[in-house]
Parts: C-alpha cells; structure tokens; sequence
C-alpha cells in the first residue's frame, strides 16, 4: 500500500488512494461503519480473510458474503477482492461462491499441498483473472504466455493433494489450542471452534518463551532440526521476527512453522502440518521448552 519507508512500487506511488476499516475495540467487523463506507468512486475492496499477525478471529465464509453484499448495495460496480491465504478447503465454500469477483492465495500454503515449490493463484471472473496476468507477464500478453518452469506436474498434483493435507492442519490446529488452553496460556481461535484458516495463535506473554517455542517446533522439523532460530529484522515489518521453519519448500507455510513478531503480548502463530502426528512430537517439545524458558 505504501504506508511504510518510501513507497516505492506501492499503489501510493500510483497515485491510489487508500481507506482502511478498522475493527472494532472487540477485534470484530465494524458493520455499520461498513454499510456507509463505499462510494461513488470505491474501485475496489480488498478484504484479508485470514488474521494475518493479529489477535483477531479469521473471516468466515458467512461474512465474507456478508461483506460483499454491503458493499454491492452501496455501488454494484465495486469489484471484491479476498485474500485467501490459508483458508483454502478449510470450509465447504471459497469466497467466489458467495459473490466475491476475484481471490489469489499462495501455492506454499493450503492449495499447494505441501508440494508445489513455489507460485500463487488468482481465480474469479474472467476479465478480472486476465487484468491480474497483464500484471504478471506484460500488456497485451496476459494468461497467454508465460515460465512454469516445468512445475505443472507439482502445482496440479499438489492441488490434489491439498484438502488431505490441510485437514492434517486443521486436527492440528486443534491439538495445539486444546493443549496450550490446558496450561493456561490464551489461545486464538480457542478449542474446538470451527475454523476459518490453518493459523493458531498461543499468546506466550515473553520472548523468551516466543524463542524458546520456535526452537522447540524448530529442534523437532524434517529439515534443518540442528538449526537455532533467532530474531531478525524482514523486510515489510516492523518488529523483529522469530521463524521456525525447518520445512521441505523454503518458505511453506503449508508443511508445519510456527512464528511470529518480538513485540507484545508476544504471540506465536502456528501454522500447517502434513500429518497430525508429526505436529504432536514438534508440539511436546515447544511445551517443554517454554517450561524452562523464564527459569
């Protein structure tokens, strides 16, 4: 958006302006601000479904529908645009099935079942499909040309793959927020609640515990278990960042990490799993970690 540094590349620089809908004190959607907020000029509304690095429940597939018809009363030609990060196959429905024009997620989380080395995907109406493309490869060319890089075979397969794989996340999820509730420590969304996306937020209340955890998830990965995860600055955020993630795709967030910012309440966002049981070993060990972490 450009609301950081400089702004180079952002839509700022390109002349876009930009309204945000804060949530509300209950970290809830404000409907009724929403139901005046789209004008004559609105070209479009970005809506993030899942929490991202927030205290904040994930969008369900209800309020997304929900969102989108406040927004088509107020101007019909307003296009949708959902991030659906981490909440592909996690419910019956995606937001194109309850009237949002377009959604794009990454192929390291849900859709590319743990396989798909690298990539995204956009999908909604079709002229709004091939404006992304024209983004992607260049005018005039569109969805007609472009590298796969002999990935085909990984993105379809890895698409079929997906809703095992995020039901693996899911009991996960479960396991993480019914465990860590036990010892006392609050949990995001809480045990047993239907999900929205693959994310578990635990707030640890110190970074000596956010670090001691990611070593813990670290410690007990199929790659790279012998590392040390330390803080670090990323580019794009604010606080320093703690990462565990000893997967088998560089960055997947599909496969099982767990992360998050060194600033408080210091929340750990757990996120992925290719199978429950795998998520269970990493999880005793982050338990164990955190036990003896302010000692």
């Amino acid at each position: 958006i450009g609301l950081r540094g400089d702004g180079q590349g952002s839509l700022i620089e390109f002349g876009i302006r930009y309204r945000q809908l804060s949530l509300t004190s209950e970290g809830s959607l404000d409907w009724s601000a929403l139901a005046t907020a789209v004008g004559e000029n609105t070209r479009l509304v970005f809506i993030q479904r899942s929490c991202g690095y927030s205290w904040r429940k994930s969008l369900s597939i209800s309020e997304i529908e929900k969102i989108v018809k406040l927004v088509k009363q107020q101007n019909p030609d307003t296009i949708c645009f959902v991030d659906n990060c981490y909440g592909e196959f996690v419910e019956e429905q995606e937001p194109t099935a309850v009237g949002a024009d377009l959604m794009a997620g990454s192929l390291i989380k849900n859709p590319g079942g743990t396989i798909a080395t690298a990539g995204g995907y956009v999908a909604g109406k079709a002229d709004l499909v091939e404006a992304a493309t024209c983004r992607l490869t260049a005018p005039g060319i569109g969805s007609s040309g472009g590298a796969t890089f002999d990935q085909n075979r990984l993105l379809f397969q890895g698409l079929f793959l997906a809703p095992q794989m995020v039901g693996e996340a899911l009991k996960g999820s479960h396991l993480i927020a019914h465990t860590i509730a036990q010892l006392g420590y609050p949990v995001n969304p809480p045990p047993m609640v239907p999900r929205r996306d693959v994310i578990q937020a635990v707030e640890l209340g110190s970074a000596e515990k956010l670090i001691a955890f990611c070593r813990g998830i670290q410690q007990h990965s199929p790659i790279g278990s012998y590392l040390d995860p330390v803080p670090a600055a990323m580019p794009g955020y604010e606080s320093q960042l703690v990462m565990a993630g000893g997967t088998f795709i560089d960055g997947s967030t599909s496969e099982f990490s767990a992360d998050g910012p060194l600033k408080e309440p210091y929340i750990v966002f757990c996120q992925g799993g290719t199978h429950w049981t795998h998520i269970a070993i990493a999880l005793e060990a982050a338990i164990e970690a955190i036990a003896t972490a302010d000692s």
